[in-house]
C-alpha cells in the first residue's frame, strides 16, 4: 500500500502563485509515477501533470497548465511538488495525488485517472478572478 499525503492549496488571486505538494509513504519503492488530477463539482477528475521516475524518466502536462505549471520530486523527502504559476480562474478545483505501480510502455503514459492505484484526499484550490 502507498499512502498519500496533500498539502498547500488556499484561496489565491488570479496571476498568483502557489505550490502543492504530496507525500508518500508506504511501499514507495514500488510506484513508477505520481500525478495530479483536478476536479471541479460535477464533473469527473482531468489530468493536470505527471512525473515518472522508474525506467524512462518523463513529465507530462495537459496543455491548459503547459508553461505554467511545473513537476518535479524531492528523493529526500519522497514527495513531489507542483508549482503553478499564473493562476487563472479556470485553475479552481480540488486537486488529487495520485501514485501508480504500472510501467506503462509506450506514448500517451500516466495521463488517464484509471491508470494510478492510490489516491490522495484531495486539496482545495480557489483562484479569485
Amino acid at each position: 500500500q502507498v499512502q498519500l499525503v496533500e498539502s498547500g492549496g488556499g484561496l489565491v488571486q488570479a496571476g498568483d502563485s502557489l505550490i502543492l505538494g504530496c507525500s508518500a509513504s508506504g511501499r514507495t519503492a514500488s510506484v513508477y509515477a505520481m500525478g495530479w488530477f483536478r476536479q471541479t463539482p460535477g464533473k469527473s477528475r482531468n489530468f493536470v501533470a505527471a512525473l515518472r521516475w522508474r525506467g524512462a524518466a518523463s513529465t507530462t502536462y495537459a496543455d491548459s497548465v503547459k508553461g505554467r505549471f511545473t513537476i518535479s520530486k524531492d528523493n529526500a523527502q519522497n514527495t513531489v511538488i507542483r508549482r503553478m504559476n499564473s493562476l487563472k480562474f479556470e485553475d479552481t478545483g480540488v486537486y488529487y495525488c495520485a501514485a501508480t505501480v504500472s510501467n506503462c510502455i509506450g506514448i500517451g503514459c500516466y495521463d488517464e485517472e484509471d491508470e494510478f492505484n492510490y489516491w490522495g484526499q484531495g486539496t482545495q484550490v480557489t483562484v479569485a478572478s
